[in-house]
Formats: C-alpha cells, sequence, structure tokens
C-alpha cells in the first residue's frame, strides 16, 4: 500500500511541472546589443535535453537538464572566438508561454527572455 501510494505522488508531482517542451525564442542585451538565441526543449519526466541556436555560438547540445515545477536549469557548452566555454542557465516558467532564464558565463551573468513558439 505504501510503494503505490508513493508512485502515484511521484506521479502526481511530475504532472505538476510545468510544460517546456517545444520551441522558445530567447532575447537578451549583450555588451554589443541585443542576442537571440532558440531553444528546443524535450522534456521526460523530470529531465530535460534538446538543443538551443545562435549566431554567435552555433548549434548547443542541452546537457545536465532538470525541470521541477516552474524551475529548470541546464548547461551548454559553447565556442565563443575559438575558445569554449560552459554556459550554466537557470530559469523560471512565468507563464505558459514564457520563461525568464539567467545565463553565467564565468563571471558574467545574462537575463533572457523566451517566449514559446507555435
Amino acid at each position: 500500500m505504501r510503494k503505490t501510494f508513493l508512485l502515484f505522488f511521484a506521479t502526481a508531482l511530475s504532472l505538476l511541472a510545468a510544460d517546456v517542451a517545444g520551441k522558445w525564442k530567447a532575447t537578451a542585451e549583450g555588451p554589443n546589443g541585443k542576442m537571440e538565441r532558440t531553444f528546443d526543449f524535450t522534456v521526460e519526466g523530470e529531465k530535460l535535453t534538446g538543443e538551443s541556436v545562435s549566431s554567435f555560438a552555433g548549434k548547443s547540445a542541452i546537457i545536465d537538464g532538470k525541470v521541477k515545477g516552474d524551475d529548470l536549469s541546464f548547461k551548454l557548452n559553447v565556442s565563443f572566438g575559438g575558445n569554449e566555454m560552459q554556459m550554466n542557465y537557470k530559469g523560471k516558467v512565468v507563464s505558459k508561454d514564457e520563461i525568464k532564464f539567467t545565463a553565467e558565463v564565468g563571471e558574467n551573468t545574462i537575463e533572457w527572455a523566451a517566449q514559446r513558439q507555435q
């Protein structure tokens, strides 16, 4: 009986996670002006995978991705001018069609706003 309850509870919690699967377009203000990045998220339970594309860093796979409730986090390995860097993203689902992200790159922090694409 206890195992059945725990299984039910775990299933119910996973259903409460925000639905972030699909395509998103994010914008941010950088040192040289407006930046854009797209995300294509796939979600299985609390695991977040997919890829991201930007004009300044190309395509990157989403790694170590997690979704828990309205919070998500993941990493991207990107190349800037031949230098490999890791970007650490943390986000919060604001509405079914908007996510606010903070990306840490070294000592720099970038604030992103993403909108769901149809």
